[in-house]
């Protein structure tokens, strides 16, 4: 119980119970904001790599059609 005050003691107690709540959920919601960061840092990992190969597989396809092109023009 607090310290004897003018306020109804449900009150007091009502308030430091809160304040015990959300100094107990402080760790896990901040593993929760960590693991979300992590999420979102991974993810956007892959999405780079499909982007990279997606671009390498174009210079590719390109390259193969100069390269295809050139052959049955009989140019060297």
């Amino acid at each position: 119980m607090a310290f004897p005050t003018s306020v109804n003691d449900q009150i007091t107690d009502s308030v430091s119970q809160s304040n015990v709540t959300v100094l107990g959920n402080a760790p896990a919601m901040a593993l929760g904001v960590i693991y979300q960061s992590l999420a979102q840092a991974v993810s956007l990992a892959a999405q780079n790599a499909v982007a990279a190969q997606q671009s390498l597989a174009a210079i590719n396809q390109a390259a193969t059609a100069s390269a295809v092109a050139l052959i049955l023009n009989g140019k060297s």
